[in-house]
């Protein structure tokens, strides 16, 4: 039995004895001395240079070396084996749409149908595609903008919904007693297309209103005076530019900007859109 152990002079000398050695990773900022050198300081960065990972350490007077990582550091005194560190992970694949279906992956677009979904203006039509886009284009269906709805019954004969050929429509503030009630029901009224023809709306003034306010950092939206243009009132409420079109267009671009998902919509809106796609996807004989 040997009483001294084992030659001090043997082995290498900066790496800890077995068993009682600690890998530190080499986090930015983390102050370390280099024990051949005396050279200390803190870790700026990390490389991976001729095979080997390197540790750049800047001192107090702001100069910097690079050193191999590994054994040979000391941490307020105490050996330690200096470790890269690990790769961030890689952000989680989506398994979900915006609309929150299921993501179907390496599909190409579905050739269009012959069957449409009518929305009111360019507004909807982006809202509509922003959580919707990857449904539709699976589906083969095309949302279509109709600047507005004065002339529905007359846009739905022109388009003359029958076999293979349905139509889905969806409408601003579609409540009782209002205009949008009236013409949604002149429509309808046309018995030659009923069965291919599915109009629902919204009870909101403007689509807009279906972003929950809370993505724009208000409890509510707010209760604009009649005498006053609706979008306009908004923006002004919100304090952003709001006197001509282009504010209009660049307000709209902030508040679509802050729709992500389904999540950030009102369900008011989420059930009707649901609704027009199931109508006009649906398996039938028409088809």
């Amino acid at each position: 039995m040997d009483r001294y152990g084992d030659d001090v002079l043997t082995g290498d000398w900066r790496t800890p004895p077995r068993g009682h050695s600690t890998e530190v990773t080499a986090e930015t900022g983390l102050v370390v001395e280099d024990v051949e050198t005396g050279w200390c300081g803190a870790v700026v960065r990390t490389e991976k240079a001729g095979g080997i990972h390197v540790v750049h350490l800047e001192d107090r007077r702001g100069r910097s070396r690079g050193f191999p990582l590994g054994p040979g550091f000391l941490l307020d005194g105490a050996p330690v084996v200096l470790v890269a560190p690990k790769a961030p992970a890689a952000p989680p694949t989506p398994t979900r749409t915006a609309s929150g279906s299921t993501l179907v992956r390496d599909q190409r677009a579905r050739s269009a149908r012959g069957s449409r979904i009518w929305v009111e203006g360019k507004h909807d039509a982006e809202l509509v595609e922003k959580v919707w886009g990857d449904d539709l284009r699976v589906e083969g269906v095309v949302v279509e903008m109709l600047d507005g709805v004065d002339d529905l019954a007359a846009a739905v004969r022109d388009f003359a919904p029958g076999t293979g050929r349905r139509l889905g429509v969806l409408v601003d503030h579609l409540v009782a007693g209002s205009k949008e009630s009236r013409l949604a029901a002149q429509a309808v009224a046309q018995r030659q297309f009923r069965d291919h023809l599915l109009i629902v709306g919204h009870p909101y003034v403007d689509v807009w209103q279906s972003v929950r306010p809370q993505r724009l950092g208000l409890d509510r939206w707010p209760v604009v005076p009649r005498d006053v243009e609706w979008k306009r009132g908004v923006l002004a409420h919100l304090g952003w530019p709001h006197r001509t079109h282009t504010d209009v267009a660049q307000g709209w671009r902030r508040i679509l900007s802050s729709v992500s998902s389904y999540a950030d919509l009102e369900p008011d809106l989420l059930a009707r859109v649901e609704e027009l796609i199931d109508f006009v996807t649906a398996d039938s004989q028409d088809r």
